[in-house]
Order: C-alpha cells, then sequence, then structure tokens
C-alpha cells in the first residue's frame, strides 16, 4: 500500500535559525502580517523578529489579538487587517494558538463566507504563504496541514485540513523557548508527546511516520523533564524544539486518536488549555485502547528501555501506561476537580462532549472501535 508523506516546504532548525531566514523570507513576499499575541510582545521575541525584516526591507503589519485559544471573531479580524495592509504573506510567531490562526486567516482571505463554513473540509487551493516560527515546544503545528478553531456561537472547537494549510517555512529556533514557563513547558511538551504516541498507535501509522514518532517519544522522555526543572537548560530546550516538530510531522501523516478528539470537547467547553485538557486524558484513555493494540505499547516501552525484550506486550503495554502517568505526576499535572472545573456542569455535557469528540473523527482512528458510550465512561473516569 502507498503512502502520502507531507512535510513544510523548508524547515530551519536549531539557535540562530531566525538570522538564516533572511535569504527565504525576502522570496517569500514583500509585505507580512506578523500573527502573534501580547505575551510575544512583551518578551521582544517580535522585536527580534521586526529587526530581520527591516534588515530585507520587508514591510509588515502586526496582528497580536491572540490572547488564548482562537476563535472564529480573532480570524475575521485578522484577514480584514490582512486585506487592509495589502499583505502577501503570513508570519505566526507564537505557540499554536499564533500560528493555527495565521493558517485560517491565509484561508479565510482566499475562500468566501465564515470559517465555520469549511468545518470538516479538505483547503486545497491556492493560499498565501505562511511562515511558522514556534515559541512552545509543543503543538507541532509548524509542520501540519490542519488548523483548530473555535466556534463562538456553538462552543466547537472546528478541526479544518488540507495540503494549503502547511507552512512555506518553519523556522524552529530553540532560543525562542527558553523563556517559557515551567507549567507552559509541561503542558505544551505533553501536547508533543500526546502527539507522537497516538501518531505511532493509529489505525494510519506508516513507517515514515513511525520513524518520527518514535524519535520524538525517546527525545521526550529524556528531555522533557530536564526543561520543567531546568528551564535555561539549552539543549533540553532544543531537544525538545526538535521532538514537537518530529512529533507535529507524524501526526500530519498518521494523525491523532481519542485522546484529542476528547480533548477538544473540554478545551471549548472549558477553556482549558489544548495541551493540558491533552495531559489530563492520557491514563483513562491509553488504558481504554490498550487492548487493541497491546503490541504497539508494548514497543513503546522497549524503545524508552523500561521492559526488557522477555516481558510479555500485554505487560509491556500497561508499564508504558504507567511511564506516562509518572511523567504527568512529575510535570505537575493537575486534574479537573484540582484546574476547577465545574463537575456539575461537566456531567451535564457529556452527550455533547461525546458527540463532538466523535464528529471530529479523531477518535475513528483509534486502532480499538470506540463508541459513544465508550467516550462518555472515560469523561466520567476522569472524576473518580
Amino acid at each position: 500500500m502507498s503512502n502520502e508523506f507531507i512535510v513544510p516546504s523548508k524547515i530551519l532548525s536549531g539557535k540562530n535559525s531566525l538570522e538564516k531566514s533572511i535569504e527565504y523570507l525576502k522570496k517569500i513576499g514583500s509585505k507580512a502580517l506578523i500573527v502573534t499575541d501580547d505575551v510575544m510582545v512583551q518578551l521582544g521575541n517580535i522585536d527580534n523578529v521586526v529587526n530581520i525584516l527591516n534588515k530585507e526591507k520587508i514591510k509588515y503589519s502586526i496582528y497580536h489579538e491572540i490572547n488564548g485559544e482562537p476563535t472564529d471573531v480573532m480570524i475575521k479580524d485578522g484577514v480584514e487587517l490582512y486585506k487592509g495592509n495589502q499583505c502577501d504573506f503570513l508570519i505566526a510567531v507564537g505557540g499554536g494558538s499564533p500560528i493555527d490562526s495565521a493558517k485560517a486567516i491565509a484561508m479565510m482571505v482566499s475562500n468566501e463566507g465564515k470559517i465555520a463554513d469549511y468545518m470538516g473540509k479538505q483547503i486545497n487551493n491556492k493560499i498565501s504563504p505562511i511562515v511558522a516560527i514556534p515559541t512552545t515546544a509543543g503543538t507541532g503545528s509548524e509542520a501540519t496541514q490542519f488548523t483548530i478553531i473555535s466556534d463562538t456561537e456553538t462552543d466547537v472547537k472546528m478541526l479544518i485540513k488540507g495540503s494549503s494549510l502547511m507552512p512555506t517555512l518553519a523556522i524552529v529556533d530553540p532560543r525562542f523557548t527558553m523563556t517559557v514557563p515551567a507549567k507552559i513547558t509541561a503542558a505544551t511538551g505533553l501536547d508533543a508527546l500526546t502527539h507522537a504516541i497516538e501518531a505511532y498507535t493509529s489505525k494510519k501509522s506508516q513507517p515514515l511516520s513511525d520513524t518520527f514518532a518514535l524519535s520524538a517519544i525517546k527525545r521526550i522522555f529524556k528531555s522533557l523533564p530536564i526543561a520543567f526543572n531546568e528551564p535555561s537548560n539549552e539543549d533540553a530546550r532544543n531537544q525538545m524544539a526538535i521532538a514537537a516538530l518530529e512529533g507535529g510531522i507524524a501526526f500530519n501523516n498518521s494523525s491523532v486518536t481519542i485522546v484529542h478528539g476528547m480533548s477538544r470537547p473540554i478545551g471549548a467547553l472549558f477553556h482549558v488549555a489544548h495541551g493540558l485538557s491533552n495531559a489530563m486524558l492520557l491514563k483513562e484513555c491509553f488504558t481504554f485502547v490498550l487492548d487493541g493494540t497491546y503490541s504497539r505499547f508494548a514497543n513503546l516501552a522497549r524503545k524508552i528501555n523500561i521492559v526488557s525484550d522477555a516481558v510479555s506486550d500485554e505487560i509491556a503495554a500497561k508499564k508504558f501506561v504507567e511511564e506516562v502517568s509518572h511523567l504527568c505526576k512529575q510535570l505537575q499535572i493537575p486534574s479537573l476537580e484540582e484546574y476547577g472545573v465545574d463537575k456539575d456542569k461537566f456531567f451535564n455535557n457529556l452527550d455533547k462532549m461525546a458527540s463532538d469528540a466523535l464528529e471530529s473523527g479523531s477518535p475513528n482512528n483509534t486502532i480499538k472501535n470506540i463508541t459513544h458510550d465508550d467516550i462518555v465512561e472515560i469523561y466520567k473516569s476522569l472524576w473518580r
């Protein structure tokens, strides 16, 4: 069986990648819309990007309103700014939210109607070029053909995909991650881990994506605790930046599964950051799906050297989930209750969340068959 494998047109990685990007940026366009948030402005990250643009006399406008997970309203405002300032490409600077927003803005500049009209549809027509500069090591959005935008009318996170949404240039410079707080380092790092594990255990897994997924998983187990406890450790930050990129490449080609499907409704209804809601679900979701693919999870346990080859697949698979759970505890991931999610509201929305999770399509990529009732029971188990 043949497999399609999609990656960004160009990837620059490692320290000082931003400076190296000059020769590529001037070929992409003459006026950029920089899509970012207030924190990136305050930290001086936007100044670093602007200095590069000024050297090449590339004009720019700055849209720094992506404060929180992106919504359809933010995208509409970004489109108006892009058109009003006659921009011809976008530069996203930030975590997954600014990068997803830049993709959505580029898409809506070239397509009519509302962004909600494109939920679940393939976007393959030509759109404005996108340059992605991730400042967290987690989402992998710099290497994916997906964007997730919240519909403010329905409280649904809309997944939109298409080869056109793949960034033209990804600049993975680890120095942008050096100032990320510990809690965000943990949540985004576990998001990257989720991408890699789900890509490896997906129905759509393939040899090339497996290679990237396995590499990411090994890097994350080794380097994420260090980056969490020693934020100025350059090697750990660089390893996590690479792991996030690898995880993005992996799930871009093999997709995600049950965790992501169930995570989105929690984020949409209770405003829990994406990486954190993923982390809250890892133990319960993986425990449920283990018996559908013991061998794949067992291989992960062997790759991170927590069991020997002599151990059975079932025991090895369970050991791997225990190791994931232990990592979450190390990184101080809270429960829904500890985070402050309203339990009554949560239980009153179980059916809606389960329906929204299934509608996303992600649970269907799980090797084990997943039903609406299964998802409801997993949601309930988060409160036990």
